[in-house]
């Protein structure tokens, strides 16, 4: 196993999904359709925004047990949970199928910025 092309290849995965969560979340007012049909919205959301919450879910979870051995002398350990597990894993599971912004039946802001 090459570990130096297992890592660039997790930080560009991460990169790609920070980026698509990110653009697809401030792309359009609060409750408007991104792409202007809900439909295509949907499509998108299923096919390539919801696997690379996927993929950010899992490199954060490895980042994570990576980072333990700093978070848990300083106590950020839950933070760090929060922001690099929690956030992505609420953004994939948590919120209606085309709709980038709102999570939960409260329709909180998504993850990363609450």
């Amino acid at each position: 196993m090459n570990i130096p092309r297992l890592v660039r290849t997790a930080r560009i995965a991460a990169l790609a999904a920070t980026l698509s969560l990110g653009a697809a979340a401030s792309a359009a007012p609060r409750g408007e359709p991104v792409s202007g049909d809900r439909g295509t919205d949907m499509a998108v959301d299923l096919i390539v925004v919801r696997p690379l919450g996927i993929v950010a879910t899992v490199i954060g979870a490895a980042g994570f047990v990576l980072a333990l051995s700093f978070t848990l002398p300083t106590g950020s350990t839950a933070d760090t949970a929060r922001e690099w597990i929690g956030a992505p894993l609420e953004y994939t599971f948590n919120r209606r199928l085309g709709e980038f912004d709102a999570c939960g039946a409260d329709r909180h802001p998504c993850g990363w910025g609450r």
